[in-house]
C-alpha cells in the first residue's frame, strides 16, 4: 500500500523557488499496476523518487505499508527500501565492475540473506539470462542490462516495484520483452508503479495517472480506457469519407 497526503516538492532554481510537484494526494492499493504518464518535466520521475524515499518531500507525508517514511532516518529508510521497494532506472545503473550475477547478488548480501547465491542464480533463470551471468554490463545488450536491473530490484522479494521509464533506452522488441516481464511480476502480486510517456506501454496497467505541470490531472482505470477507445473507433467508423 502506498499513500501520499499533501506531498509536494520545491527546489531552488537560481535564486527562485521552483515547484516540480504540486501538492498531491494519492492512494495505490497493494497489488495494483499503475502507469504514471506525461511529457518530460511533468513530475513523473520526481513522484517515483519520493515514493522510493530517494528524495524527501517539501510538504506532506508518504506511507509505505503504514510506515510514514518521511519520519525515518537514513539507516531506517535504507532498511525499508531494501525490504519493501525495488527500483528500476531508465539508465540501468548496474555496477560496471561486477558481473550480471554479482549485480543481482549485492542487495541480498547487504541484507544478509543466507540463500543469496542460490537466489541470485534463480533470478537470472527467471529473466532468461542464466547463461549470461558471468558477463559484465559492457558485454550485455541494453535489453539484457535492463533485465538484470529488474532481477536486482526484485532479488529481495519486495512487495513494490517502481520503474522509471524502464524501456526508454530500448528498441521496440526489447521494450515489449521488458513489459512482458513486468506483467509477469505483477501477476505474482507485486505492486508495480511505472513512469512512462509511451501510451502503448501504459495499456498494461490497471490505472493510468496523467501528469502535467507537476499535477495528477486525470486518473483512468483500464476499463475506462477501453471504453474510450471503443467510442473513438466507433465514431471513426461512422464518420463519412
Amino acid at each position: 500500500m502506498i499513500r501520499l497526503q499533501g506531498v509536494s516538492k520545491t527546489v531552488t532554481s537560481g535564486d527562485r523557488p521552483l515547484t516540480i510537484l504540486q501538492q498531491t494526494d494519492l492512494f495505490i492499493p497493494s497489488g495494483q499496476f499503475v502507469a504514471v504518464m506525461g511529457p518530460s518535466g511533468s513530475g513523473k520521475s520526481t513522484l517515483l523518487g519520493l515514493i522510493a524515499g530517494l528524495d524527501a518531500p517539501t510538504t506532506g507525508t508518504i506511507e509505505i505499508d503504514g510506515t510514514d517514511i518521511t519520519k525515518l532516518g537514513e539507516d531506517d529508510l535504507a532498511k525499508l527500501r531494501g525490504s519493501k521497494i525495488g527500483f528500476v532506472f531508465q539508465f540501468f545503473h548496474l555496477i560496471p565492475s561486477l558481473t550480471a550475477y554479482e549485480n543481482v547478488l549485492v542487495p541480498m548480501e547487504i541484507a544478509g540473506r543466507r540463500d543469496a547465491p542460490r537466489r541470485a542464480a534463480g533470478c537470472l533463470v527467471e529473466i532468461g539470462l542464466e547463461a549470461r551471468g558471468h558477463h559484465y554490463p559492457s558485454q550485455l545488450s541494453g535489453g539484457e542490462q535492463q533485465r538484470v536491473a529488474i532481477a536486482r530490484a526484485l532479488s529481495n522479494d519486495p512487495p513494490i516495484l517502481l520503474a522509471d521509464e524502464p524501456t526508454g533506452n530500448l528498441d521496440a522488441a526489447n521494450g515489449r520483452h521488458i513489459m512482458e516481464l513486468l506483467d509477469a511480476i505483477h501477476r505474482r502480486g507485486v505492486t508495480v508503479v511505472l513512469a512512462t510517456h509511451d501510451a502503448e506501454l501504459a495499456t498494461h496497467a490497471d490505472v493510468r495517472l496523467i501528469m502535467r505541470d507537476g499535477r495528477i490531472q486525470e486518473a483512468l482505470k483500464k476499463s475506462e480506457v477501453g471504453s474510450l477507445k471503443s467510442e473513438v473507433s466507433a465514431a471513426a467508423a461512422a464518420a463519412p469519407d
